[in-house]
């Protein structure tokens, strides 16, 4: 009995649990900020308007840069 206590706790309680914890916690958070996204309203917004400028910000700086060829 004393064995099978120590393999329980050698295997399940010492700190590799943490991973698992960590891991549910992190999509914890990727559900809940998908459903605020999909729930619609000031987030959704908010988040389309970033990438929307970013995206525009990056198409801007490219064509800036772009070297033109001679005469």
């Amino acid at each position: 009995m004393m064995a099978m206590f120590s393999y329980v706790n050698a295997r399940y309680l010492n700190g590799k649990g943490q991973g698992i914890v960590e891991y549910a916690l992190i999509l914890a958070f990727v559900i809940a900020v998908a459903a605020a996204l999909l729930a619609g309203g000031d987030i959704r917004t908010a988040v389309t308007n970033i990438f929307t400028n970013v995206a525009n910000a990056l198409t801007d700086n490219a064509s800036a840069t772009t070297p033109t060829t001679g005469p």
